[in-house]
């Protein structure tokens, strides 16, 4: 059964030393998270092209600790993410196989909207017992 957990998200971005002689960007983050999902999570992301003329891309991933709805555990997302032409596209997906505890099973994807600086999620998720 398909399940939503929805709310919002706080992220603290911080540069870290770029790889690849500089080409690729190095970020690490923080989020908290607050809603369908009650917890906190710390990833990593890596990043190319030219943010400034709308083209590039980046790929992370993240672990989430918590709980989702009722189920304590963890999980891991993982993110692709482009910018063409100033449009952006974004797969954010749960890792298959990253579920502890009670989220053991946990498959799904999410999706982002920001509004004015605000981050909103809707999780959509099966566990699979």
């Amino acid at each position: 059964m398909t399940s939503h957990a929805r709310g919002t998200f706080e992220i603290d971005l911080r540069p870290a030393d770029p790889e690849l002689s500089g080409r690729v960007g190095r970020f690490e983050f923080d989020k908290t998270f607050i809603g369908g999902i009650e917890g906190t999570s710390t990833g990593l992301m890596l990043s190319a092209g030219d943010p400034s003329s709308g083209e590039a891309g980046y790929v992370a991933l993240e672990v989430v600790t918590g709980q989702v709805d009722e189920a304590v555990g963890s999980f891991a997302l993982q993110q692709f993410g482009q910018m063409i032409d100033g449009t952006q596209k974004l797969l954010y997906e749960i890792v298959p196989g990253s579920g502890t505890g009670e989220l053991k099973g946990i498959s799904g994807t999410l999706e982002l909207e920001i509004v004015d600086g605000l981050h909103r999620y809707d999780l959509e998720y099966v566990l699979h017992h």
